[in-house]
């Protein structure tokens, strides 16, 4: 069911929820967060579809928070909304504002007296980002705060400026992408032969700032120098992984998603599930975490600053 609130209110909206509740029943009982989505008008249905999705494994209220992406000062002040539950919002209840003139100066306002009582926030920019997340209108209400260094014009000056301004609670889908590359390149270090790495090297996509969050983070775990090779052309994301034993290399590469192949010395090759991770997918392991992710920000703020500049191939 969706129900157009055209140029209304805060307490419109409010009241519009209750009698949705009176009319369906406990429609929104259950909840465990809001789910705070500051995007630009005509870009939320993407993010809204993977929250909906996101929403089958973490019950919720979704408010999206539209606002034109220039010339917000030239059209009247106003707040145009939209209120969309049962097959139209999976398993949460979703509230777009979109704003208009003056109004969109106030995010947080907007959002406070929709919020759901006594639960966590989580706030997603999924394209456009504030300079410093966390002093934001909606940074500075929700306990987690997540970025999406790919969405941004440059993603490795992005993921710098992030690291610059990083606070306890800040999080990037850059970082959310590598679960499952992490998981695999530990699982095969956990095996015999026991022996140190003694140099990685790692290779990817200019547009993959996950590229150089891998690198920061072997560079740390292993203590040992890590390489970045950058593709400027060719398939986006990490290609692949290589880490160099007394014994000879591992090679986890990906070259045909959603499979990488794994070569190690004495071994024979293998072929692993390696599938490139989508926002929904991203979404529902960050609304696990509510607590900050230290991990993260040590490989951030740190890890970065300790690689070498990567090497571009043409």
């Amino acid at each position: 069911m969706i129900i157009d609130l055209p140029d209304t209110t805060g307490s419109a909206i409010s009241k519009a929820l209750v009698n949705i509740r009176e009319e369906g029943g406990a429609v929104a009982l259950g909840r465990v967060l809001t789910l705070v989505i500051a995007t630009e008008i005509g870009s939320e249905e993407q993010a809204i579809e993977a929250a909906n999705e996101a929403s089958r494994e973490h019950p919720m209220r979704v408010i999206v928070v539209s606002t034109p992406s220039d010339d917000a000062g030239q059209a009247d002040p106003r707040i145009d909304a939209q209120i969309r539950v049962g097959g139209d919002a999976g398993a949460s209840e979703v509230i777009v504002l979109k704003a208009y003139g003056d109004t969109v100066q106030s995010e947080e306002s907007l959002v406070m007296g929709l919020l759901l009582p006594d639960a966590p926030v989580v706030a997603w920019w999924p394209g456009r980002t504030p300079s410093v997340v966390s002093d934001s209108p909606i940074g500075r209400i929700a306990q987690r705060r997540i970025t999406d260094a790919a969405a941004q014009d440059d993603p490795g000056a992005f993921l710098h400026a992030l690291a610059g301004t990083y606070a306890p609670g800040d999080t990037d889908f850059a970082w959310t992408r590598l679960t499952l590359w992490r998981a695999q390149l530990a699982a095969v270090l956990d095996q015999p032969p026991f022996e140190p790495v003694t140099a990685v090297q790692v290779r990817g996509s200019s547009a993959s700032p996950s590229t150089l969050l891998l690198a920061a983070w072997l560079q740390r775990q292993l203590e040992v120098p890590a390489s970045v090779e950058i593709t400027r052309e060719g398939d986006h994301g990490i290609h692949g992984v290589t880490l160099t034993r007394a014994s000879g290399e591992i090679t986890l590469e990906r070259t045909a998603p959603p499979v990488a192949t794994l070569t190690q010395p004495g071994q024979p090759v293998h072929d692993i599930s390696l599938p490139r991770r989508g926002l929904r997918d991203c979404l529902a392991e960050e609304l696990r975490r509510l607590s900050p992710d230290r991990l993260f920000g040590d490989v951030l703020r740190s890890g970065l600053n300790e690689l070498a500049a990567p090497t571009v191939k043409e």
